[in-house]
């Protein structure tokens, strides 16, 4: 026991580290690429929006997996599968299947990492003692965060920063890639990928050795799926299950449809309606700054539910994720280069997020409380991707093909109503502080 004490600081940051690389891959830096490469708003969505599905899925096979191999090594192998994955990704964009091949490789990204994610918080719970997950949960979300700003921060910016180089012909790409002509997008974005892999797989063999050996138990298969149907039926019969079921589903309705959509508004040229925000501008002020305030709104929004109760912050935090949408509604009629503005409009919007997110999140885990928490909280997420992020995620490309970003963005606010209803009927008791 105090092994694995005097060894969670080694583990547990590099573990959520690698939680969020893979998920930023394909669910963000996806959307830029795909867009620098031609696709439309509604191709991108709909595209990027289903691979999403494994993050919805994943915990019809959580029983598979606990009862094959240990969840030390499900983290390990699908660590060093997705490292190898995202280097391929970067070797079919010169060819002529480019988008096929891509979007295959991103599916079984998207499978691989909703695997791992799932060991990697059941060995997070067994790894350490109760004290010590209290102690570090902030460590993990924190290298979560962390790990977003590298993707769909730093990388993106990055790209920006080699296609600059290669249009003033500053690098010479045509000496890596034995003299073929590639194109500076499709450059950068291997170089990317390329740097995504090499991650991912020296985090496996990091954790081949530093992950602790804690796994004794046997699991028996049967069990497994009698304690799931159970977990079901518990969740089924929790009171005030439609009022709860609403909440879960559609609260994030209105961030679900923004979440694919300011990337590519940010970034679409002031001709597509759009602000014409370059990769390095756009990875600097959406991927670093907008999770940097992300991260602080989360951290405000739990001291606020902890100091006063989830009953009493939750409408004022309800108004804290829907009202700073309207940011976009007026980026939209007043475009500016300015990035000191447009800046300042993402951190109001990701703060705002942060804050809701945090009272949301906690609703989630008090309504889980009781038998089967765990299984019934792993519910709960799934729900709310699904209705909140996949799906309105997929769509919203759609609708701001047909209507502009300017329209779009006020169906948004409007959609905040939904969130103001669902929030009116949900049951929060007084046990539930």
């Amino acid at each position: 026991m105090n092994q694995k004490k005097a060894k969670a600081y080694a583990w547990v940051p590099s573990l959520y580290l690698g939680e969020s690389l893979p998920f930023s891959a394909v669910m963000l830096i996806s959307v830029i690429m795909f867009k620098e490469l031609g696709l439309t708003d509604g191709q991108i969505t709909f595209y990027t929006g289903w691979l999403g599905l494994p993050w919805v899925i994943k915990p019809i096979w959580s029983p598979i997996i606990d009862n094959i191999k240990t969840k030390r090594w499900w983290i390990v192998s699908m660590q060093f599968f997705m490292g190898v994955a995202l280097a391929l990704v970067a070797f079919t964009l010169p060819t002529p299947f480019w988008f096929q091949g891509s979007l295959a490789i991103f599916v079984l990204i998207a499978f691989a990492s909703a695997t791992h994610d799932i060991s990697a918080d059941g060995f997070y719970i067994i790894g350490l003692p109760d004290k010590e997950q209290e102690l570090y949960v902030g460590v993990r979300n924190t290298f979560y965060r962390i790990g977003m700003v590298i993707g769909q921060g730093g990388l993106v910016l990055l790209a920006g920063y080699i296609q600059n180089l290669i249009k003033e012909g500053n690098l010479d790409f045509s000496l890596f890639t034995f003299h073929f002509s590639l194109s500076s997008i499709i450059a950068s974005w291997m170089v990317v990928f390329l740097i995504l892999g090499v991650l991912m797989f020296l985090l496996g063999l990091y954790h081949a050795f530093m992950l602790p050996k804690v796994e004794t138990e046997h699991f028996d298969f049967k069990e497994q799926m009698y304690e799931f149907s159970r977990t079901l039926i518990v969740f089924l019969t929790k009171p005030h299950l439609i009022s709860a079921l609403c909440f879960i589903l559609l609260f994030r309705l209105p961030e679900g449809l923004l979440t694919k959509i300011v990337p590519l508004f940010l970034t679409r040229t002031s001709a597509e309606g759009g602000l014409g925000m370059s990769d390095v501008d756009f990875g600097f002020i959406y991927g670093t700054l907008g999770v940097i305030g992300l991260l602080l709104g989360g951290i405000v929004g739990g001291w606020a539910v902890s100091k006063w109760g989830l009953k009493r912050c939750l409408w004022p935090l309800v108004l804290c994720i829907t009202l700073p949408d309207i940011v976009y509604v007026y980026l939209s009629y007043y475009p500016t280069d300015n990035l000191w503005l447009v800046g300042s409009c993402v951190c109001i919007e990701q703060i705002g997020y942060g804050l809701g997110f945090a009272a949301y999140t906690l609703y989630l885990v008090t309504f889980s409380r009781g038998e089967h928490s765990t299984t019934v909280f792993s519910i709960c997420t799934a729900g709310q991707y699904f209705g909140g992020v996949m799906i309105p995620g997929m769509v919203s490309g759609l609708i701001s093909e047909n209507i502009g970003y300017q329209s779009f963005f006020w169906i948004v606010m409007a959609f905040c109503l939904v969130t103001f209803a669902v929030t009116a009927f949900v049951k929060i008791e007084d046990h539930q502080e």
